[in-house]
């Protein structure tokens, strides 16, 4: 599939917000976007400044956050303010294990890191949490809104398979792996919200795996430079590419195609999602607010022909926040 016909195959991607122009904004919106984005001076300003507690391990999830998964960070910004400080101990948690594998020197101590979070998860039903910042905080959040113990260990079960260093072996492998990681940590962000609802679920498994495949995408260049390729095989076997390729960052058309299915597939689940926009509860939506940071990227590397090694797929939105803003004042996903 050409990737010069992305625009007929996929439609114009919806990024920002439409009918932007036609309806105002409320006054200070600009001015609250324009606060998500600045740095800030210590972690307790931050932790002020979003309704949190003014305790360490409040700090310690935040500042993870802020600084290893800033689309996150700011998606957490945006939710009710009774809920923010749970979401972020869920999301400093899915950080702590997703390091485990760039972190870690052999497979059998980063086995040793994720049994040491499926016994805290343990003690944390026990209430018995560990003195450990994130486990505290996700200890917090547990009790305060009764979350469902399997999405956790299938987070975690999940980043422990893993730990090798193998390719996906097809499309749906990598699907299979955001179901279990970024779907489920959606499924839980859903329970801090107090939302039980099928068609809530169903929009956060696709959210999920098209978060997954983004993410792929995006840390290609990273795993390159370490000589790794992750991308899936099957899709790399049908256009006759190999990993040294990738590893070369050839600028070949079937490279480009490559590219060109994988986030096409990604695509896809997002418009899978918004087809229950109708169906799900519009209190369900700041759990879904990623799609705005995953449309941005696919737009951006629609923008370079799918040359997944363009600079400018590496360097931050300075727009996100707005975006970002705009979208939850819309209350829309």
């Amino acid at each position: 599939m050409a990737a010069s016909t992305l625009g007929s195959a996929w439609g114009p991607l919806r990024l920002g917000v439409p009918g932007f122009c036609r309806r105002r904004p409320p006054r200070g919106l600009w001015a609250r976007a324009r606060r998500l984005s600045e740095p800030v001076a210590s972690g307790r300003s931050v932790a002020a400044g979003s309704g949190l507690g003014a305790s360490g391990t409040d700090r310690y999830c935040l500042e993870l956050l802020r600084k290893r998964d800033y689309e996150g960070y700011l998606c957490s910004l945006l939710l009710p303010a009774e809920s923010r400080s749970s979401a972020f101990a869920l999301r400093a948690f899915n950080v702590e294990l997703a390091q485990i594998k760039d972190t870690v020197s052999e497979k059998t101590i980063g086995l040793m890191r994720t049994q040491f979070w499926k016994k805290t998860v343990d003690d944390i039903y026990g209430d018995n949490p560990p003195h450990q910042p994130v486990a505290i905080e996700l200890w917090k959040a547990v009790r305060r809104h009764n979350l469902t113990k399997r999405w956790l260990m299938k987070i975690i079960d999940e980043r422990e398979k893993n730990l090798d260093d193998k390719a996906y072996r097809n499309i749906q492998e990598l699907e299979n792996y955001a179901e279990n990681t970024q779907s489920s940590l959606l499924y839980l962000i859903l329970e801090i919200l107090g939302i039980k609802d099928l068609h809530a679920d169903h929009a956060a498994s696709h959210i999920g795996k098209a978060q997954g495949i983004v993410t792929c995408l995006r840390a290609t260049p990273y795993h390159g430079s370490r000589r790794r390729v992750f991308l899936p095989m099957d899709i790399c076997m049908l256009h006759g590419v190999s990993q040294e390729d990738f590893l070369r960052k050839s600028q070949d058309r079937n490279v480009r195609d490559v590219v060109y299915d994988v986030a096409s597939q990604a695509h896809l689940h997002l418009k899978h999602a918004r087809s229950f926009h109708r169906s799900v509860p519009v209190k369900a939506f700041p759990a879904f607010l990623q799609t705005v940071a995953l449309e941005d990227y696919l737009k951006k590397i629609q923008q370079v022909d799918f040359d997944l090694f363009h600079p400018s797929l590496q360097r931050k939105n300075p727009l996100l926040p707005l975006s970002l803003y705009i979208q939850s004042w819309r209350k829309r996903y």
